[in-house]
């Protein structure tokens, strides 16, 4: 083959790829543009007040608004009398959030010429910035302890999901009383099996407080293995307790954890079944919900818990009793990663 016909090949190669590239960057723009447009059915949403705290209307939802339109990805309320009601946007934005006694954690994407970056916004009350922390990775877990003093997130450092075994994590827990900002629970020291233990692959999720705000559970993953932990903030160590267990949720009363569990025999992309844990006696207990939960679930009250699944519009939020009783229950589409206020 002449150099010639070697260079017509290349420039028709190279003419190619730019048209394929243009029609994925067209079809990307097209996608976005219709996230934009409001979805036939959807739910009514309009620009308001948002607080978080209860108010004058009672207990309320607020959580990230999935539906398509002007308001997507945007902080929203509902009453939880009424959560497939109209929705009441914030303008703020929020990949990951949660909020307890009037503090929030909302992790923001923050977009930049090349690529997106991300940050950590503590909020007021009234949804005001706090303080900010750059993230070194793409949000993924956010909790607010009972008190509203301490927040932690996590955040993939390598990798995207928690379903296989290729990724790294950073967890960061923040004290608004002092202002001390722990950056890695990693730098913590880890008593396992009783012993010190140091290993380059430990990583940590999902955290939740007790109501104290002294101490903490979550999950530390290490030698193929995840291991239920509690931290204690003040000796600035986490103790392994048991295996097995990922994204800790504490109930109100203490006493039990929900989380999800890897389970023999499920697919490798959709591993998990919920489990709730009796802390005192270590029995644990299967959920009614049989699908997999890739998500950290939040307790209404002493006795339900809710949790996210793929919908049409992103995630849709369901419920089900937190003892293995009765059945999962649709809670509201196109929503993720609520608070239950009040």
């Amino acid at each position: 083959m002449s150099l010639r016909h070697r260079i017509l090949i290349l420039a028709a190669v190279v003419s190619l790829l730019a048209v394929v590239a243009g029609l994925s960057f067209l079809r990307a723009a097209d996608r976005a543009e219709q996230k934009n447009q409001a979805q036939a059915g959807g739910p009514e949403i309009t620009r308001g007040e948002l607080s978080l705290t209860p108010g004058d209307g009672g207990p309320r939802i607020v959580f990230r608004n999935m539906a398509w339109g002007p308001h997507r990805d945007e902080l929203a309320s509902v009453p939880v009398s009424a959560p497939e009601g109209a929705r009441t946007a914030s303008g703020v934005s929020c990949l990951r959030f949660h909020s307890a006694a009037g503090t929030g954690i909302c992790l923001q994407a923050v977009k930049g010429g090349v690529q997106d970056g991300y940050r950590a916004v503590v909020l007021d009350a009234r949804l005001k910035e706090v303080s900010a922390h750059p993230l070194a990775g793409i949000p993924t877990r956010a909790r607010v302890s009972p008190g509203g003093h301490l927040a932690a997130w996590t955040v993939f450092v390598g990798g995207d999901s928690y379903a296989g075994t290729n990724f790294s994590t950073r967890t960061s827990v923040l004290d608004l009383r002092t202002g001390r900002y722990d950056a890695s629970l990693e730098d913590f020291t880890i008593l396992k099996d009783g012993k010190e233990y140091r290993n380059a692959d430990v990583n940590f999720w999902g955290v939740t407080f007790t109501a104290d705000e002294q101490a903490f559970y979550a999950t530390m993953a290490t030698g193929g293995r995840t291991h239920l932990i509690r931290g204690d903030l003040t000796a600035r160590t986490v103790t392994t307790l048991r295996e097995n267990v990922e994204c800790p949720s504490l109930a109100p009363d203490g006493k039990r954890l929900v989380f999800k569990k890897r389970v023999e025999g499920l697919p490798a992309e959709a591993p998990w079944r919920l489990y709730a844990l009796d802390l005192a006696s270590g029995a644990e207990t299967p959920l009614a919900e049989e699908r997999s939960v890739d998500d950290q679930v939040v307790w209404l009250d002493g006795r339900t818990v809710a949790y996210s699944l793929p919908g049409d519009f992103g995630a849709d939020l369901y419920t089900v009793p937190a003892d293995g009783s009765g059945a999962p229950a649709r809670l509201m589409a196109s929503a993720l990663a609520p608070a239950f206020l009040g």
